[in-house]
């Protein structure tokens, strides 16, 4: 599986995704309600098949303007609460045997500036070139095809987000596979750190652009000008929009950093390993610094550019000592603080960088991820 993205040219008759999303954050509402209603009244919630059915009956009865929308895309709103529930009733069980401490809570009515997207399974659309045709709607929509998808075609998904633009996420299966990376034999762990974002245990060491930082006097100046505008007024939605803006050019910006110095490490590493970090508890104690350097983002795409490439990603486990262990004989050095930043090893008598150490450490606890 794999899923490309394609974003809508400006057009007029874009607003008629909106309207066509809006529409759905209705049907949301009211599967929503039913299901709580029906809890009330049973004692639990309705099966999928059982909420498919009523949907029908709707159409039939009170809901018949509910036949002008894709049939399909109600089944996939109506899916989405179903899978909802799945994950909180499972939630529940693993805390019971212990197997985690997170809570799931059960799906909640999305406010209608939050519900943003709809999904087309095998029906509803036709693709020609770059111009996507909802049958629903009558209408075509040009997005810009800058590359090739392969595969056949499982999921289209239209999202809208908070600037008011709007994306083609197209899924495919049984894609071609991508082209494999030539070995350089090179191995490595990585260090995770907030003054360096990654030290590598071949002394390599990266440092974050802190992009929310480089940014924060245009976000504050953004902030300050809606404030002083009248909530509701045409005025205050421009502000509301040139916030957003803001926020999404900032996004961006870290996101390409962040596949651009993943594809560096997979061309130079053939193997690379991480640590697996509370990053939620890292958050409480050094606040938007964490958030700013997305450490948990940038996992994520390096586990998936490795994969890509055919390259091995390795995972230390969360609770793996990484920090204090000399890396040479293995003695923990328990007097280490966080001010000590070069230390010898009492036992064996070795320097080590604090960073560079933990970081061979955690090449040698990696376990495939």
């Amino acid at each position: 599986m794999k899923t490309e993205t394609y974003e809508f040219y400006h057009q007029s008759n874009l607003i008629q995704l909106g309207n066509l999303i809006d529409d759905l954050h209705g049907v949301h509402v009211h599967l929503l309600m039913l299901q709580r209603r029906y809890y009330r009244i049973y004692g639990k919630y309705a099966s999928f098949a059982r909420i498919c059915n009523h949907i029908t009956q709707l159409k039939q009865r009170t809901k018949p303007h509910w036949n002008q929308l894709p049939s399909q895309v109600i089944q996939q709103v109506a899916k989405r609460i179903h899978l909802g529930y799945e994950k909180f009733f499972d939630n529940i069980k693993d805390r019971k045997a212990g197997k985690t401490k997170r809570k799931i809570g059960r799906p909640k009515i999305k406010p209608n500036h939050k519900y943003n997207s709809l999904t087309f399974t095998q029906a509803g659309f036709k693709i020609e070139g770059n111009r996507l045709k909802i049958n629903c709607l009558g209408k075509s929509f040009t997005f810009w095809k800058h590359r090739e998808w392969t595969g056949s075609i499982k999921t289209v998904t239209i999202k809208r987000d908070r600037v008011g633009d709007y994306y083609l996420y197209i899924t495919c299966e049984d894609c071609e596979p991508s082209e494999k990376l030539p070995l350089t034999g090179n191995v490595a762990g990585a260090d995770f750190g907030i003054k360096t974002f990654l030290t590598l245990s071949d002394t390599t060491r990266i440092t974050s652009p802190e992009f929310y930082k480089q940014g924060f006097n245009a976000i504050r100046s953004a902030n300050k000008a809606l404030s002083r505008k009248q909530k509701g007024s045409k005025a205050w939605y421009r502000a509301k929009w040139h916030l957003a803006r803001v926020h999404k050019q900032i996004t961006h910006r870290r996101r390409d950093w962040f596949f651009k110095l993943a594809l560096r490490l997979v061309r130079k590493y053939d193997t690379l390993a991480i640590e697996t970090l509370n990053l939620e508890g890292m958050k409480r104690l050094w606040g938007r610094k964490i958030s700013d350097i997305a450490f948990g983002e940038f996992a994520l795409i390096l586990q998936w550019t490795f994969a890509k490439h055919g390259k091995t990603f390795l995972k230390a486990g969360r609770w793996a000592a990484t920090t204090k262990p000399c890396s040479a004989c293995g003695h923990p050095n328990e007097n280490l603080t966080l001010q000590d930043r070069q230390w010898i090893c009492p036992d064996c008598g070795s320097h080590h960088d604090r960073d560079v150490n933990a970081a061979i450490n955690i090449l040698q606890a990696g376990v495939p991820a």
